[in-house]
């Protein structure tokens, strides 16, 4: 297994290692040594499964009190997946990575406590998987709006399907500050 930090240190990309033969492929998904071992801390406590058609973009969500780390994986197809540092206080406050993660790859993107996460679907379809290290509390749940151009995500899609939800988001600016997770060195 090979991780690798992305802009924001914190934010992983992790390479499985995958045996591969005649009969298809083998490969490990998780293992809490190694990747603890890679300085992703866990426990994880939740699996999540997300299943999209073609042009669906999903976030920018994340928690307030209690913030999910999120190991992310595709199954089938392929997304362009994205973590914005919503921490006051930390170096990288309002940056973003992104990293296309596909059934082809097979790469995971760890995004830290604190960050919101998102995605877009890039094939006709896509099946995601994410663990979390916190479980879901819906009156914890809060979100960043995907297309604030103080951010600049370029998603990759030019006119992606949005939730009137997920429309409904604030910019990064007018988030008060009591709804956005703090920075913890």
């Amino acid at each position: 297994m090979q991780c690798d930090p992305t802009d924001i240190p914190e934010v992983l990309l992790i390479t499985p290692k995958v045996f591969q033969d005649s009969r298809g492929f083998f490969m490990e998904t998780f293992s809490q040594e190694r990747y603890a071992a890679c300085g992703i801390p866990g426990p994880f406590v939740q699996d999540n499964y997300s299943h999209s058609r073609a042009g669906i973009l999903r976030g920018l969500h994340y928690q307030l009190r209690r913030p999910q780390g999120k190991l992310v994986s595709v199954i089938w197809g392929t997304i362009f997946d994205v973590a914005v540092d919503m921490r006051v206080g930390s170096p990288t406050f309002g940056r973003w990575v992104g990293q296309t993660l596909s059934d082809q790859n097979r790469a995971q993107l760890y995004v830290p406590p604190g960050f919101a996460h998102g995605f877009s679907v890039l094939s006709e379809k896509a099946d995601v998987m994410y663990k979390c290290t916190e479980y879901y509390v819906p009156a914890d749940d809060r979100g960043l709006l995907w297309s604030d151009p103080d951010i600049g995500i370029d998603w990759v899609l030019k006119d992606p399907t949005v939730s009137d939800r997920d429309k409904a988001l604030r910019r990064l600016r007018d988030i008060p500050p009591e709804d956005l997770p703090q920075y913890r060195a």
